[in-house]
């Protein structure tokens, strides 16, 4: 555990704080934490309860309040001042609705104070009961940090009979950031029951249990994708930026005093690649992608959202180094406040703050169809490290990106292209990929290959969203060109480094 949090245990207890709720879900790690508090402190009892087995670690009084939490509550009130005693409750949560539990708890608030005692709750996700709240001292346990990780990891490898290579450990201490320590061991069992050691090959297993924790979440979604920078056609311009940005994730480039990378907002008309790079970006760096689905933050229940909100920063977190990919945030946080009572403007204010201040390796990537109903304050610099408009392709790039889609399907075709690149102006990305897919239809109807007639056909029967939709898309392009973002194709850059 960090010292931080440790000395904050200590300062808790020693200060004679009566009622503290230690929130976490580990209660396996919290009584080691509070074995070692007990430690640290010298002359203090540590017991437990559960209402199953009742009270642990009490000479004489082994069991005692199974099935009865007022025992066990009666018991503690009535202990001596020479006996200093820690109280780990593991299940009085479940009970505090009732009258009489919460009277005794609220009473013992008062008397506890005048003794050296400490009763601690171990729960993780609870509302208590409103005269019951302002009596507890809330203390969040954190998921483990990375030296924690290391030890653990280190720990379980040696006791296999086996040592851990630098790199090694390096890699799976980092794949290991978010998981708690139950789900590390988890982990670890498996790949000794598999392989009988530890090594680059359970990088998959943690990835595994990543995806399974964050499955449990209503609304980070864990993304598995292979997708690579080569994959996408084109924005020479944000594959050199984004480069440069990697790279800053190193340890040389805090030492060179560079801050970690904050994130980046991708803003274009539907089709131009925003989502693939934000996968890409996940793969080429290998780190985990979380999706955020905006939507799911704001909830009917009064401060939910904002729960929401909080407890999807904490994951996100807990996870670092990763991506967080806020997929279409027009959509999300573009609704009029007005409506909801002012639950957006306040869901996205933590936001905002968080994006500002984080120091965590969470990079964002937000991608967005339009701007007009974007907040100005998402905008400001600050927020994101850049702001790229992602435009339809030029004559150059739809040549690659048709190249690059029938070199994935057809591979031993060699078919000219130069006709239909000029029959496709203003055609997206998305749109190009979907004039391969349509040809290839029209010639398996036919049971015969792939010509350079069925792309012209294909290209000629679809109706692109440039003609569809010119005026939003003139409206971007204008926004854009006023400085506002970066164009993330070389056609309108000489210099890929230029501001």
């Amino acid at each position: 555990m960090t010292e931080s949090w440790s000395r904050q245990l200590d300062l808790l207890i020693r200060s004679g704080t009566p009622l503290i709720w230690i929130r976490s879900h580990e209660e396996e790690r919290v009584e080691a934490l509070l074995a070692q508090a007990s430690d640290r402190l010298g002359d203090r009892l540590l017991a437990r309860w559960d209402f199953v087995g009742g009270l642990r670690g009490a000479l004489g009084q082994e069991a005692l309040g199974a099935r009865q939490p007022m025992a066990v509550l009666q018991w503690l009130k009535e202990r001596s001042s020479n006996d200093p005693t820690l109280l780990l409750l593991k299940d009085v949560h479940r009970f505090c609705d009732d009258p009489g539990i919460a009277r005794m708890l609220r009473n013992l608030a008062s008397e506890l104070r005048s003794t050296p005692h400490t009763l601690i709750l171990s729960c993780g996700q609870w509302t208590p009961p409103a005269d019951l709240d302002e009596a507890l001292t809330l203390l969040d346990l954190p998921l483990p940090r990375e030296e924690e990780l290391r030890t653990l990891l280190s720990n379980i490898a040696r006791a296999s009979g086996s040592v851990l290579e630098e790199d090694v450990l390096e890699e799976l201490t980092h794949a290991c950031c978010g998981l708690s320590e139950a789900r590390v061991r988890h982990v670890a069992a498996k790949a000794l029951a598999q392989r009988g050691c530890l090594s680059r090959d359970d990088l998959s297993d943690v990835l595994e249990e990543k995806r399974l924790s964050l499955a449990r979440s209503e609304v980070l979604e864990f993304c598995r994708t292979d997708a690579t920078p080569a994959d996408i056609g084109g924005l020479e311009t944000l594959k050199h930026w984004l480069d440069q940005r990697h790279r800053a994730f190193s340890d040389e480039a805090r030492r060179f005093g560079l801050p970690l990378p904050r994130g980046v907002l991708l803003v274009g008309p539907q089709g131009t690649g925003k989502s693939l790079t934000a996968r890409a970006i996940a793969h080429s760096w290998s780190m985990p992608l979380l999706r955020l689905d905006v939507g799911r933050l704001f909830s009917g229940l009064v401060g939910a959202s904002e729960a929401r909100t909080r407890d999807m920063i904490l994951r996100a977190e807990a996870m670092a180094p990763c991506v967080l990919w806020i997929d279409e945030i027009d959509k999300g946080f573009g609704q009029d406040s007005r409506s909801d009572g002012g639950t957006s403007q306040r869901v996205l204010a933590t936001v905002l703050t968080w994006m500002a201040e984080k120091r965590s390796a969470v990079f964002v990537v937000a991608t967005a169809n339009g701007v007009e109903r974007l907040p100005p304050e998402l905008l400001r610099k600050g927020r994101f490290d850049e702001i790229f408009l992602l435009d339809l392709p030029s004559r150059e790039e739809r040549c690659g990106i048709l190249s690059l889609h029938l070199q994935r399907r057809r591979p031993q075709l060699d078919l000219p292209l130069s006709t239909v690149v000029d029959r496709t102006e203003s055609y997206s990305g998305a749109e190009l990929e979907q004039v391969v897919i349509e040809a290839m239809h029209l010639a398996f109807a036919e049971r015969r290959e792939l010509n350079e007639s069925d792309l012209i056909k294909a290209a000629s029967q679809l109706v692109p969203l440039a003609r569809t939709a010119r005026e939003q898309l003139d409206a971007l392009k204008q926004w854009a060109s006023a400085g506002r973002a970066r164009p993330a194709s070389l056609r309108q850059v000489t210099n890929p480094d230029a501001p």
